[in-house]
């Protein structure tokens, strides 16, 4: 006998989930003969969070049981105590019913609208409309004062190795063992002295001593170049972030513009009269 097609469909998906969800329904501890089950699991694992990204991975599952043990317990405690029947519990069961629903349902609407093309599109647009930002590469030599500073600035320009003597004077903690070494930076990561004269200085210049909040520097120019874009993959999840979130904010503003609110808790505002004079329009920037 041959199967339709959609039988056929129906079985193989009967086939692919099945093991899933028995998966799912394992029992992995029984507390009072209440089974605890990897979909318990599963979800106590996210509500933990947090909680959990403190423990090493080697205790986490074992906090995640006795969680699920405790939980088990004074569940039945308070059925025992006729907790559930308060309409207390029966007004948050129904709110907290209502906000799972509404997390579960933006989850999966705002997916649909993180897909690999828009995730693209985004990027492409975005690094578009990004103005070239140059950045150099540069060593310092921080010292405490400026007759310190002239002196250090004096030995290279004798020749002696940059590197090497910022690694003898520098005080700098971060960079002095590194021979001054600052990696590259945009004009903004620096306090304005440091920055104003690093990017004015060529490539292999030595500067004059230069003083700041932190104290004489004397500044070597590795190099400069336009700041390189970050690449695609490297930014995919920031950008599915951004637009899940979106995604969940259209939603809500969507779900509110059709629905009819009415506050019942102040009263209601007067229509506005005909010929009340408009308010002035804020002026564009």
């Amino acid at each position: 006998m041959k199967l339709s097609r959609l039988a056929t469909l129906s079985l193989g998906l009967m086939l692919t989930t099945a093991p899933a969800l028995a998966q799912a329904d394992k029992v992995v501890a029984k507390v009072d003969g209440i089974a605890i089950t990897e979909r318990d699991m599963a979800l106590a694992t996210e509500d933990l969070g947090e909680r959990l990204a403190q423990l090493p991975d080697e205790r986490k599952r074992d906090e995640v049981i006795n969680y699920l043990v405790d939980l088990k317990l004074g569940a039945k405690a308070a059925t025992a105590a006729k907790i559930g029947d308060a309409p207390e519990f029966a007004a948050r069961l129904a709110y907290y019913r209502e906000k799972v629903l509404l997390d579960e349902y933006l989850q999966r609407e705002a997916k649909k609208a993180a897909t690999p093309e828009a995730a693209k599109k985004l990027f492409d647009d975005t690094t578009k409309a990004m103005a070239p930002e140059e950045e150099v590469h540069a060593r310092h030599i921080l010292v405490e004062d400026e007759a310190q500073a002239k002196a250090a600035a004096e030995r290279i320009k004798k020749g002696e190795d940059f590197a090497k003597v910022a690694a003898e004077l520098s005080k700098d903690p971060g960079s002095g063992k590194e021979g001054g070494d600052l990696g590259w930076f945009t004009k903004d990561r620096m306090v304005p002295e440091f920055a104003e004269t690093a990017f004015k200085l060529s490539k292999g210049q030595v500067s004059d001593p230069v003083k700041s909040q932190f104290g004489w520097h004397v500044i070597k120019l590795e190099d400069k170049r336009s700041k390189p874009l970050p690449d695609f993959a490297s930014v995919k999840p920031q950008i599915d972030q951004y637009l899940e979130r979106k995604a969940q904010q259209d939603i809500v503003l969507a779900l509110r513009e059709k629905a009819k609110v009415e506050r019942l808790d102040k009263p209601a505002e007067a229509p506005a009269a005909k010929d009340a004079p408009k308010p002035a329009e804020p002026k564009k920037p």
